[in-house]
């Protein structure tokens, strides 16, 4: 299995999961680069997964459809706009033999749903960041402390996929708060690296994200609370 990410829009990855010629495309913000590389492949099998309802993970779906008609789509109750098969939280279900295991991780959206695959990688969407977390659009910070205390609670190998290149600028706000942190400023030196050479910063994992996330070690959700208004500053 091969999972690579195509950049969209200002710092968006659609991720791509390929596997014996069938492809789950995870959060197509955009349709232009993904009909590109599913023209160029020609894959047997499609599929589409949705982490939230934001239009810069679900912009591109319309197209994809019209293209590939037979494609089918899973996400969350409150995408609209396409048939669709909906996923609850806890939900376990098969895409192309992948077993696939949702998970609730609101806040930054009401219904944002993460995405265990194959028990070893996790796709967060906006949920959760290396080194950070989303936004809390709808003020719910309950929900989005009890998302990274359920991503906590995960195996320490479990690889982490997200929605957006945003590592630099979330390691740069953690060594603001924590200075002295050795572990936090190689993680940040690592990135500027990876910035500079236009790479990934990503998989992480949930193990090295314990330890570079200040947002997971928030000890309640007060705590949680200010990290995210002094980032949502930043």
């Amino acid at each position: 299995m091969n999972i690579f990410p195509i950049k969209a829009l200002t710092d968006n990855y659609i991720w791509m999961i390929e596997d014996l010629n069938q492809i789950i495309v995870v959060d197509p913000g955009e349709a232009d680069r993904v009909l590109q590389y599913l023209a160029a492949e020609q894959p047997k099998g499609i599929a589409i997964l949705l982490t939230h309802k934001h239009a810069d993970h679900v912009g591109g779906v319309t197209e994809i459809l019209t293209e590939y008609p037979d494609t089918k789509v899973y996400g969350p109750r409150e995408v609209e706009g396409f048939e669709m098969t909906y996923i609850e939280d806890g939900d376990q279900f098969s895409i192309f033999n992948h077993e696939v295991t949702a998970l609730l991780s609101a806040g930054h959206t009401e219904g944002h749903l993460s995405y265990i695959v194959d028990s070893m990688y996790l796709f967060s969407g906006d949920a959760m960041f290396s080194a950070g977390c989303g936004r809390v659009f709808t003020g719910d910070y309950q929900a989005a402390f009890d998302a990274l205390e359920t991503f906590s609670r995960l195996d320490d190998d479990i690889a982490v996929f997200a929605g957006h290149e945003y590592t630099l600028t979330n390691l740069k706000f953690a060594h603001s708060i924590f200075p002295e942190n050795e572990v936090i400023a190689e993680a940040l030196g690592q990135a500027e690296v990876l910035n500079a050479a236009n790479h990934p910063t990503y998989p992480s994992t949930i193990g090295r994200e314990k330890i570079i996330n200040i947002f997971m070690q928030a000890e309640d959700v007060t705590a949680f609370k200010d990290l995210r208004n002094l980032r949502d500053n930043f």
